[in-house]
């Protein structure tokens, strides 16, 4: 139950900052809006214990409130690999975002919250997941560094079993405009 309301907390914050910025870009910019769609593979390594490493795929919609303002959505599948007798972790990330480039109209920094579901045989919880980036991108490719935080998935610590699952990983994605 706690949990749930700490989702319902973030999606109604960012819902309201989404809904202000998108107000402040109509005002002040006279600017194509439109959808792009990224295609992208990622590979990160886990902060924590007993996993190895993660690969996945995602597809990320992205509407373009401005020119240096943005709307995402993101989901896709990924895979927490885990050597030994233990199971892997697969997962289904369903995040929403804002991006906003910074520098050149190509430097951006997103943050993206939502939800990852488990999706392997032994485990299917769902996790609380938080994701700030750090990305460069042309009108074509897409280059990312981001750590995401699962508030909900199982890490071992000193020999115990807890919460809170950190992973750093590189996306790289082909986009275009719908």
């Amino acid at each position: 139950m706690k949990n749930s309301f700490n989702i319902k907390t973030l999606f109604g914050t960012l819902t309201l900052l989404l809904i202000s910025t998108f107000s402040m870009a109509q005002e002040k910019e006279n600017y194509d809006q439109g959808f792009r769609l990224g295609i992208g593979i990622n590979a990160g390594l886990p902060t924590n214990k007993p996993y190895d490493f993660n690969l996945g795929a995602d597809a990320r919609l992205q509407y373009d409130l401005s020119k240096r303002y943005s709307l995402t959505f993101t989901t896709g599948f990924s895979n927490m690999f885990v050597s030994g007798k233990d199971n892997d972790l697969g997962y289904i990330p369903a995040k929403a975002g804002f991006k906003a480039f910074v520098l050149k109209d190509q430097l951006y920094l997103m943050g993206e919250v939502g939800a990852a579901f488990a999706v392997t045989n032994d485990y299917n919880e769902t996790s609380l997941l938080l994701s700030p980036t750090i990305g460069y991108a042309t009108s074509k490719i897409d280059i990312s560094l981001r750590y995401d935080h699962f508030n909900d998935f199982p890490v071992e610590k000193n020999g115990t079993i807890k919460e809170g699952l950190g992973l750093v990983s590189v996306r790289l994605a082909y986009g275009f405009k719908l």
